[in-house]
């Protein structure tokens, strides 16, 4: 009996990953290219073919180890807010700008100079800053002519999904993203649209992820995934949350890596003034990835503040067995570690009996404090959580999950180590009519 693989991509902003999963959600093969970025004083841009071939190039090298079988469906999840703007011939006439690249802020300065803050997140779900979509696309339309004369408009997984054969589209968890959708009715704004030089004409039609959009052609130039089911998966936060289980209502992923995410999953109606408080926290809510759901996304800079800790005491991820020890055993902390979202790390009323092990916890505490910020705010518009769901790569470090412990009671880590790759295979298999979950089991 011949086997039948699900494979989901996940295009991030350092790199593109591309895993094989089994029906039974086991990875058995993986691949993965760097992000083509060119670094600009502002930030960063690409081209948006040259992050197709990279894409192409994760998915070559995973398939390349991959056994024999059928491939039947590919999901793709990507960064959000950066965007591909396209001519009538489907090709590029514009660079694709990071989410985190500051050229657009004078834009942002107008924007908020046109639209009160409160009526821009209460509409959007979003705080009115840097890192949406529609002022980096005012940008473009102001620098860069040919982008005025563009035909449509896609998000990144959008952009690859189209490249690799597929049917346009806008997923909605990316299309929140923008600036542009409204969140109570999932419709575009025209008041961003127009401020931005943007039409509704240029995005395709909404769709949920996992919604089948043609199947990949053989001018794609991979032949063992020719025919399979093409699918975007949506932003990779909530495919993460969709591959460790956590996408019910109420559960909550904790992503811990450079930035450590909370993605928590809802259902839609919160009122105008709440989505504006969470706004004002620095929570975003947006429709997600999960039909009919929405989600509620914070960030803190966490796992950065760590490294720079490790690094100060000349350690590195080898030594973090023996330093999360001897942390753990200690019962009390007379000193402080503060960590700023940017900037420096400072080490407060340091004694002469402390340790590194001491400085350690110490750390430990501190980015666990302000993510539980973001999660009491969370709880306190939507309820306690069901369930909390730990992935990412400093959720290794056995000292941080005893502190989380401690600090929100009961978690799961799940054995996943691309959540968010494989959350695509599995919205790829829904894609493709395997819709019965015990084949694709979740993590928790």
């Amino acid at each position: 009996m011949s086997s039948t693989f699900f494979v989901g991509l996940d295009v991030g902003t350092t790199t593109s990953k591309a895993v094989v999963f089994t029906e039974a959600g086991d990875a058995v093969a993986t691949g993965r290219a760097d992000t083509p970025w060119t670094f600009t004083a502002t930030g960063a841009e690409l081209d948006a073919q040259a992050l197709l071939e990279s894409a192409i190039a994760a998915l070559a090298e995973a398939l390349a180890q991959c056994p024999p079988g059928q491939i039947a469906g590919l999901g793709v999840a990507s960064l959000a807010e950066s965007g591909v703007l396209l001519d009538g011939r489907g090709q590029p006439v514009a660079p694709v700008i990071a989410w985190h690249d500051t050229r657009d802020h004078a834009e942002l300065a107008d924007l908020r100079r046109q639209l009160p803050g409160q009526e821009f997140s209460a509409v959007t779900g979003l705080p009115l800053r840097q890192q949406w979509s529609l002022t980096k696309h005012r940008w473009l339309v102001d620098h860069v002519p040919a982008a005025r004369h563009a035909v449509r408009r896609l998000n990144v997984a959008e952009w690859i999904v189209r490249g690799l054969g597929g049917d346009e589209a806008t997923e909605q968890s990316l299309a929140s993203r923008t600036g542009w959708l409204r969140l109570a009715d999932r419709s575009w704004w025209t008041d961003t649209l127009e401020w931005s030089g943007a039409r509704a004409d240029l995005m395709p039609p909404i769709v949920t992820a996992g919604t089948p959009l043609g199947r990949v052609g053989a001018a794609a130039g991979l032949a063992r995934l020719t025919g399979a089911v093409l699918t975007v998966a949506g932003h990779d936060h909530q495919a993460a949350a969709i591959g460790a289980g956590a996408d019910g209502p109420g559960d909550e992923l904790d992503s811990c890596g450079t930035a450590e995410a909370l993605v928590r999953t809802v259902t839609p109606g919160l009122s105008p003034q709440v989505v504006a408080d969470l706004a004002h926290a620095g929570i975003t809510t947006g429709w997600h990835a999960v039909a009919d759901h929405w989600c509620l996304l914070g960030a803190t800079q966490g796992g950065l503040a760590l490294q720079r800790i490790l690094a100060l005491l000349g350690k590195d991820r080898n030594d973090l067995p023996q330093l999360d020890a001897a942390a753990t055993s200690i019962p009390k902390l007379s000193l402080r570690v503060v960590a700023p979202p940017f900037g420096r790390v400072d080490i407060l009323g340091a004694g002469d009996g402390d340790t590194p092990a001491h400085v350690w916890r110490a750390a430990l505490e501190t980015v666990t404090d302000q993510v539980a910020e973001i999660h009491d705010a969370m709880s306190a518009v939507t309820g306690p959580h069901r369930a909390l769901v730990v992935t990412g790569g400093w959720s290794r470090s056995e000292a941080l999950i005893e502190v989380k412990r401690r600090r929100f009671g009961d978690l799961v880590r799940p054995d996943v180590t691309e959540a968010g790759a494989r959350g695509a295979a599995l919205v790829a298999s829904m894609a493709a009519g395997a819709t019965t979950t015990p084949d694709f089991p979740a993590c928790v």
